[in-house]
């Protein structure tokens, strides 16, 4: 997929867990997963605004892309 989630990064960076995040945004674990892995297809942007808020980060040190071999 051509684009690439940095959530796991930025948690890294923000020392802060996965369970914390999700409990401060108000998704589940399993959703938060779900995004950090890539597997989302779509994001909604109250939760990118929730996740730039929490780990104090622009969209675009959550989101990037990456052009396709294919393309």
């Amino acid at each position: 997929m051509a684009i690439i989630v940095n959530v796991d990064v930025m948690l890294a960076k923000r020392k802060m867990s996965s369970l914390e995040l999700s409990k401060r945004i108000n998704i589940t674990p399993a959703n938060l997963s779900i995004l950090k892995t890539g597997k989302a297809k779509a994001v909604r942007l109250s939760t990118l605004n929730a996740i730039c808020r929490e780990l104090d980060c622009q969209p675009g040190d959550i989101l990037e892309y990456r052009p396709d071999d294919e393309e």
